[in-house]
C-alpha cells in the first residue's frame, strides 16, 4: 500500500511541475490574484458565474479566464499531493514495525508545506523572481525525496553489492549539485522573462560582451510588479548568457561522469543509468536548443522542465545505487 502511494505521489508530483511549468510559460501566475482561492471563491466554477463581482472586488486585475484555469488547476494538483503526502506520513506512522522510513516522510509534510507558503507568496509578492525560482526548486526537491522514499521502500540493492563504485559517489553528488545550480539559474532566467533575451546560437547576438551586467542580473529591483520582468535588457541578457554557459559545464561534466561510470561500472544496472542519464542530457540540451531557435515554443519549454526532472531522478538513482547498504 505504501509504495503504490508514493508511486503515485511521484507521479503527481510530475504533473505539478509540468502545470507549474505551463501556467508560468502562458503568464497565468497572476491569473488569480489571491491565494488560496480564485477572486474570493475556492471553486472556480464560482468565479466564471460572478465575473462582474470579482472584476470590482479586483480591479487592478482583469479576470482572464484561461489564465484563471491554469493557475487553479496547477492549485488543486498541488493541493492533491499535499494532501498525499500528509497520508504517507500518517501511513509510515503505522508501519513502523514493519521498518518503513519515517523521518524522509516526515520531512516531506515539512518541505511540502512550505512549498505551499512559496506558492501563496508567489502571488502575493507579484511574481517575486526569488520567490518564483524558489518555487521551481522545491517542486524538484519533493519530486526528488519522493522518489528517494519509493528507492527505499522498494529495498534497492544489487546482490553482492559493489562497495568498489562508491568512490564514484561524489561524483553522483556533484553532478546533483551542478545539475541543481542549472535548474535554478533557468529559474532565475524564466522567473525574470529572459528566456527570449538572445535569438542567437551558441551565445548571442551583437557585442553581447560589451553589455554585461552580472550585479544587475542577480539583483532585485525594487517595482510594485514583477509580472513581465523588472530588469533592462543588458541585464536579462546576462542572465540568459549565463544560463548557456551553466548548460555546458552541465553537459560536459554529466557526460564525462556517464563516460567513466559507464567504463568502471561492473554491474549492468550502473551501465544502463550511465548510457541513460547521457540519453536523457542529450535530450535536454536539444530542448533547450529548440527554445532558442523557435522563439520558446510552449510545448517544448514545458518539456525542457520535464526532462531536467527526468534527468534528476537518474542522479538519484545513480547516487543511491553508488551510497546503497550492501
Amino acid at each position: 500500500m505504501m509504495k503504490k502511494l508514493v508511486l503515485l505521489s511521484i507521479l503527481l508530483a510530475m504533473v505539478v511541475i509540468v502545470l507549474g511549468a505551463y501556467a508560468r510559460l502562458t503568464d497565468a501566475g497572476l491569473g488569480c490574484p489571491d491565494w488560496p482561492g480564485c477572486y474570493g471563491h475556492l471553486s472556480f466554477s464560482k468565479t466564471t458565474e460572478n465575473i462582474e463581482i470579482a472584476q470590482q472586488a479586483f480591479p487592478e486585475r482583469p479576470f482572464e479566464e484561461h489564465k484563471a484555469w491554469n493557475e487553479m488547476i496547477h492549485r488543486y494538483f498541488a493541493s492533491a499531493l499535499g494532501f498525499l503526502i500528509l497520508v504517507i506520513f500518517i501511513n509510515s506512522l503505522f508501519n513502523k514495525a514493519y521498518n518503513k522510513p519515517v523521518k524522509l516522510p516526515l520531512f516531506l509534510v515539512f518541505l511540502v508545506c512550505f512549498q505551499g507558503a512559496l506558492g501563496m507568496w508567489t502571488v502575493t509578492l507579484n511574481l517575486l523572481p526569488a520567490i518564483v525560482m524558489g518555487h521551481l526548486l522545491g517542486g524538484f526537491t519533493v519530486l526528488s525525496c519522493l522518489f528517494l522514499l519509493y528507492l527505499r521502500l522498494l529495498n534497492y540493492r544489487i546482490p553482492g553489492g559493489d562497495a568498489g563504485m562508491r568512490q564514484f559517489g561524489k561524483y553522483s553528488i556533484l553532478g546533483i549539485i551542478i545539475l541543481t545550480g542549472q535548474i535554478a539559474l533557468g529559474g532565475w532566467t524564466s522567473a525574470n522573462y529572459a528566456a527570449l533575451a538572445c535569438t542567437e546560437l551558441p551565445l548571442c547576438e551583437g557585442a553581447w560582451f560589451e553589455r554585461l551586467d552580472f550585479a544587475g542580473a542577480f539583483s532585485i529591483p525594487v517595482a510594485e510588479n514583477y509580472e513581465f520582468g523588472a530588469h533592462d535588457y543588458a541585464e536579462r541578457m546576462t542572465m540568459h548568457i549565463v544560463h548557456r554557459i551553466g548548460a555546458l559545464i552541465t553537459f560536459l561534466y554529466l557526460c564525462w561522469f556517464g563516460i567513466r561510470l559507464y567504463a568502471a561500472a561492473h554491474s549492468s544496472l550502473l551501465k544502463k543509468l550511465s548510457v541513460i542519464m547521457v540519453l536523457v542530457l542529450g535530450a535536454q540540451i536539444m530542448l533547450g536548443v529548440s527554445n532558442v531557435v523557435y522563439s520558446l515554443p510552449i510545448a517544448v519549454a514545458v518539456m525542457h522542465n520535464a526532462v531536467a526532472a527526468c534527468l534528476m531522478l537518474v542522479l538519484v538513482t545513480i547516487s543511491y545505487t553508488l551510497y546503497r547498504k550492501t
